[in-house]
């Protein structure tokens, strides 16, 4: 990734974007195409959209474009970037009681809360993320509470939540730890609490029932989802005791988790391993305190070197602008032992993969979504900037970020 084409930088950033913006049939040549996919880094590259779609992606002396096609150009192109775990969109930038709705505190098991029905398209938080290269995310409840709703998939464009939605219902958000106690007394106080909670919610979604028509309660309807192996459950565990924890209800119930935040992965790469988990890994510059006090640069590249599947996240703070970027984290990943491309796969390819949308994006591939980031030289280099960005085919942004 170092190695980027220079001669590209100076003559094509000023030529970058000329064309109009939400154009659908579009082509993108980049002096570098990091494709993330079979064709690997393509010299003097091309991706060809149309409808929306990718249908040609190759060198440029050998793929044609259509007649007429306006044409972008960047020093380097890469897939859209997809961002793993976000609150994006129920955290509002303003950061006012009217703009977060990440998490309800009400009750601590609430799996029938809908991010769709939270989830606002035109914070300004969406429009900065997707300026800076972001195309896709997974977003929904955030920690804080023992199971605090439902996540969803969505692109980072469209005027209402369903024209922005890629898929509803995703996951459901359970958090383990000093994060999801509640220290005023009330349940869970403690982490074994926790888990008879949870298992007491599971076994009542897996009781038999003669029909839809006896399982009127929301909540025992999500976990079924989870029991049936329709719906992973996403587990915040960062402490290595709930990473245990995590993976022991995985095993007593044989449903699908997957390990969110994981700071203490590295501890436990074994374990892990044995358990075919994958891990959305907290994100990189997160605060070493608490129960992030394990945290660390490196880990992305310990576990990359295991062979234990993961991504990056932009995650949630409890600071403004409590949503990260997921591109500078894996910058410091990059930094920090974990090779440049296989940084890059932890916010495309691999994020799309774990988040089981890896068929229409995370890769410039043949028949996949026409998603796709550009920059005026490395992504990774702070002095770097995203110079446009294309969504289903459309030119959603040209800002200079």
């Amino acid at each position: 990734m170092n190695a980027l084409v220079k001669t590209f930088a100076a003559g094509l950033a000023a030529a970058l974007l000329s064309s109009t913006a939400m154009a659908q049939d579009i082509a993108v040549r980049g002096g570098q195409v990091w494709t993330m996919g079979p064709q690997g880094v393509i010299e003097d590259g091309v991706v060809v959209i149309e409808d929306g779609t990718i249908t040609a992606v190759g060198p440029a002396a050998s793929t044609a474009i259509p007649a007429g096609m306006e044409v972008l150009t960047a020093p380097v192109v890469t897939p859209g970037f997809v961002d793993a775990h976000t609150t994006l969109g129920l955290t509002g930038y303003l950061n006012q009681f009217d703009d977060q709705d990440q998490l309800d505190d009400s009750a601590p098991v609430q799996p029938h809360l809908r991010a769709i029905d939270a989830y606002n398209p035109h914070d300004r938080l969406v429009q900065w993320l997707r300026e800076l290269g972001v195309t896709t995310v997974h977003t929904g409840h955030g920690p804080g509470a023992l199971v605090s709703g439902q996540t969803m998939i969505v692109k980072t464009t469209g005027n209402t939540v369903e024209e922005a939605l890629v898929e509803d219902g995703t996951m459901i958000a359970a958090n383990l730890g000093s994060w999801a106690l509640d220290s005023e007394g009330g349940a869970p106080g403690t982490r074994a609490r926790q888990m008879a909670m949870l298992r007491q919610a599971l076994i009542a979604a897996s009781g038999d029932s003669d029909g839809d028509d006896e399982v009127s309660d929301l909540t025992r309807r999500a976990f079924m989802q989870v029991i049936n192996g329709d719906t992973p459950l996403l587990v915040t565990a960062n402490r290595q005791q709930d990473i245990q924890s995590a993976l022991r209800l995985a095993d007593e119930f044989d449903i699908e988790v997957i390990i969110d935040g994981g700071a203490d992965a590295h501890l436990m790469l074994d374990e892990l391993r044995e358990a075919g988990v994958s891990v959305i890994l907290h994100p990189t510059m997160a605060r070493n305190e608490g129960e992030l006090e394990n945290a660390a640069f490196t880990t992305a590249a310990v576990l990359e070197e295991a062979g234990i599947p993961f991504a990056l996240q932009s995650g949630y703070e409890a600071y403004v602008p409590k949503v990260r970027v997921v591109l500078w984290e894996a910058g410091f990943a990059a930094a920090n032992g974990l090779a440049p491309e296989d940084a890059l796969a932890s916010i495309t390819i691999d994020a799309a993969r774990i988040i089981g949308v890896a068929d229409r994006v995370g890769s410039l591939e043949v028949g996949k979504d026409g998603d796709v980031a550009m920059f005026d030289g490395d992504p990774f280099e702070y002095t770097s900037h995203a110079i446009g960005v294309v969504i289903d085919g459309e030119q959603v942004s040209d800002a200079v970020r």
